[in-house]
């Protein structure tokens, strides 16, 4: 820690208020909101999506101004992976660089799959549409996402080649996005069907999280995915000139006005559009969906788009920045899997480098396998609420750990101190977790089975092979480790268990059986392991 304040002198503060604002708005705006959000207003919210917008965004104020904390203590912009492993420890790092590979992963197929919608209605544009089956998952009436695949390999290699994208053609990207934006909100504006607002709130169907406010709440712990970047604002506190004055208005700013822009593009699209019509495969490309609605009816009842150039132009623009986006997802994934295996916790395979191309090529081939093959058969939906779920939990831990370093490290040089601790860390777990619990049984069910997946690979490799612990097995904390774990295991038994109770318990049982016979496993193995370590 000593390195780590000892080094911050070093640090140009340069940016200000505006500069932090315009890199929040840039980070931010992507890939979610040209994706989940016809799936959230078609299957959960209906025409009362602005409001999951808006409740999405409170709960990410309060986890920024604790990522601020946490990445201010810190020299050098890093994960929340490298702000755990400095200031609570190996294990907490352990969970929240395993967690964030989940989002990273599951973010990048989240968006490859709807790169791999829009694509096909490009190519559908100009005459040369995709047969259906190879371009869906089998759950929605394909037999292999192709186009998903090709994304994802391509930039892979791309990755793994080490080519790097000039910073000019990042703030392209950025330009791109937010031209998007702002001419489908300018345009769209004009072509909104104001019965499409009623009902606002659609009557509950009698099952939880679809419609009515139990479904507006589901929708903005989906939505969360549409946030997703805004804690890159707090990864500059280092260079922030008045970091205690400028950071909370680059963070608050940049999330006020991406949250404006988020709740007029959600109205235009659902006004434009009846929500029912989000519904299915073409949810994920809601952008293009409405554009094709912006015209008058011709004389067989279809809908001539006044403005098929719009429709040509948003599609390649949101193709380019999606790229750009997997690409991130890709790169972040490989790099926290980098980090932990320089810390001896993962095998040296994730952290060799390539001497022909000066890259971690073998891990980003490793993921390149890895989200193809998910991005080929999983359902956007699950993908989407795979994403939310993952970084709702980092979030958590992250506003858990600033009222944490503030007992064990009271003395840390900050150059921002979140305000009103212990309101503001609570505030924001109450908030994540709260949207958490709105999330779908099966969804809760992966993320306490990949948790459970990641202490087992600590226990096996990660302990014995820790630089910070000289490889001894006979370590302080690992009787923390197996509480944690049979923790998780009854968790996991119990989520197995509402998961069944929401289907009815006449539906299908391989989950019930799975989630048991996984949980029961690791209550044995964690109760075997502590017992040992004991003696």
């Amino acid at each position: 820690m000593s390195e780590v304040q000892g080094g911050q002198d070093g640090m140009r503060r340069v940016l200000g208020p505006g500069a932090l604002i315009a890199l929040g708005v840039g980070v931010i705006i992507g890939a979610g909101l040209f994706s989940v959000t016809g799936v959230v207003a078609g299957e959960h919210t209906g025409p009362a999506i602005c409001l999951s917008f808006l409740i999405a965004a409170v709960a990410c104020a309060f986890a920024g101004l604790c990522y601020a904390e946490f990445a201010s203590m810190l020299p050098v912009a890093g994960s929340a992976y490298t702000y755990s492993y400095v200031t609570m420890g190996e294990l907490v790092a352990w969970i929240i660089g395993w967690d964030l590979v989940l989002e990273y992963a599951v973010a990048g197929v989240t968006v490859s799959i709807s790169w791999s919608r829009y694509f096909c209605m490009m190519m559908n544009d100009i005459g040369l549409p995709l047969p259906e089956a190879f371009t869906a998952c089998p759950t929605e009436g394909g037999i292999i996402n192709v186009p998903a695949i090709a994304i994802v390999v391509l930039l892979s290699l791309i990755l793994a080649g080490g080519t790097q994208g000039s910073s000019r053609f990042n703030d392209f990207i950025v330009f791109l996005k937010l031209l998007v934006v702002v001419v489908f909100i300018g345009i769209g504006f004009f072509y909104i069907n104001t019965d499409n607002f009623t009902p606002f709130i659609p009557e509950n169907t009698g099952a939880f999280g679809d419609f009515g406010w139990s479904g507006v709440l589901r929708g903005a712990a989906i939505l969360f995915f549409a946030y997703i970047g805004f804690d890159a604002v707090s990864t500059a506190a280092q260079e922030t000139i008045n970091p205690g004055r400028n950071m909370p208005i680059g963070i608050l700013g940049s999330l006020l006005l991406c949250t404006v822009l988020y709740i007029l593009f959600s109205l235009v699209m659902v006004g434009v559009v009846d929500y029912r019509e989000y519904a299915g495969m073409e949810s994920i490309a809601p952008a293009a969906t409405a554009v094709q609605h912006m015209g008058t009816p011709g004389p067989d009842g279809t809908i001539v788009p006044d403005f098929p150039w719009l429709n040509r132009g948003i599609v390649l623009a949101i193709l380019l920045g999606y790229a750009s986006v997997i690409m991130v997802m890709l790169m972040g994934q490989s790099r926290v899997f980098y980090s932990m295996s320089r810390d001896g916790l993962l095998p040296p395979v994730f952290s060799h480098i390539s001497k022909r191309f000066h890259t971690p090529a073998r891990s980003n081939m490793l993921f390149m396998v890895l989200v193809s093959v998910l991005a080929a058969f999983v359902p956007a939906r699950v993908a989407g609420e795979m994403t939310s779920i993952g970084t709702l939990f980092a979030f958590t831990l992250v506003c858990a750990g600033v009222i944490v370093v503030r007992r064990t490290m009271p003395e840390a040089t900050r150059a921002f101190r979140t305000p009103f601790v212990p309101l503001v860390p609570v505030l924001g777990i109450l908030c994540c977790v709260g949207m958490m619990l709105f999330l779908p049984a099966d969804t809760w069910m992966r993320l306490v089975i990949w948790m459970l997946l990641g202490l087992d690979v600590y226990a096996a490799y990660g302990v014995s092979h820790s630089v910070l612990g000289g490889g001894s097995v006979r370590r302080h904390g690992q009787s923390v480790l197996s509480v944690i774990g049979t923790i998780l295991s009854f968790l996991c038994i119990l989520v197995a268990f509402w998961h069944q109770q929401t289907l009815g318990w006449n539906a299908d049982r391989t989950l019930l059986y799975v989630g048991c016979f996984f949980g029961v496993a690791h209550i044995i193995y964690f109760s075997v392991r502590f017992s040992i370590k004991r003696k």
